[in-house]
């Protein structure tokens, strides 16, 4: 069954985090579609450098979570600091959990769960400088290479990539999660 999925960046994003997920949902057939603050191209971040351009597929003003299965957050240290400074960004994140279909975030991504206010007794982990943060906002922070919390997949870092992918595919092939909470 074909699934459509919002992967939410903007510029700053760790270019490995939206590529390789993204490479892995579209080898299962689905759409993985790029939404941003604004139209054209957003700039990834590679080995602390600028790296390459990304083309957006839709704005975050021209779409909503009613119109995917699924968000994927990307990490990187600008991206996620850049997409919790607007609200229409924080409101599309806070909209998967209140429709309870699946998320994933990785390495930094979940910065923006914790201003959505989606991580309140939730389990789940991120890159190491983000687990105060986490814990600040509520959440049980382990660390493991991938976490399943009802629907909420997180990882912490590029190197939990593969175990990330699947389990962000099982928990979309799942569907939504009763469980899962905003």
């Amino acid at each position: 069954m074909s699934k459509r999925v919002a992967i939410l960046a903007t510029n700053g994003f760790e270019e490995s985090e939206l590529k390789s997920p993204k490479e892995h949902l579209e080898q299962q057939g689905w759409t993985a579609e790029i939404v941003s603050l604004k139209s054209g191209t957003i700039k990834g971040w590679a080995n602390g450098n600028w790296s390459n351009e990304y083309n957006v597929d839709q704005t975050l003003d021209d779409v909503s979570p009613s119109d995917y299965d699924a968000l994927m957050l990307p990490g990187g240290v600008i991206n996620p600091d850049q997409l919790r400074r607007h609200e229409n960004a924080i409101a599309f994140v806070k909209g998967f959990f209140e429709q309870k279909k699946p998320v994933a975030a990785i390495c930094h991504g979940p910065q923006i769960l914790i201003d959505a206010e989606v991580v309140n007794g939730r389990e789940l982990t991120s890159f190491m400088s983000v687990k105060k943060d986490l814990m600040n906002a509520g959440a049980n922070w382990v660390d493991k290479e991938v976490v399943v919390d009802n629907g909420l997949v997180t990882s912490r870092t590029p190197d939990d990539l593969p175990a990330f992918n699947k389990k962000m595919v099982e928990e979309i092939k799942e569907g939504k999660h009763e469980m899962q909470r905003s």
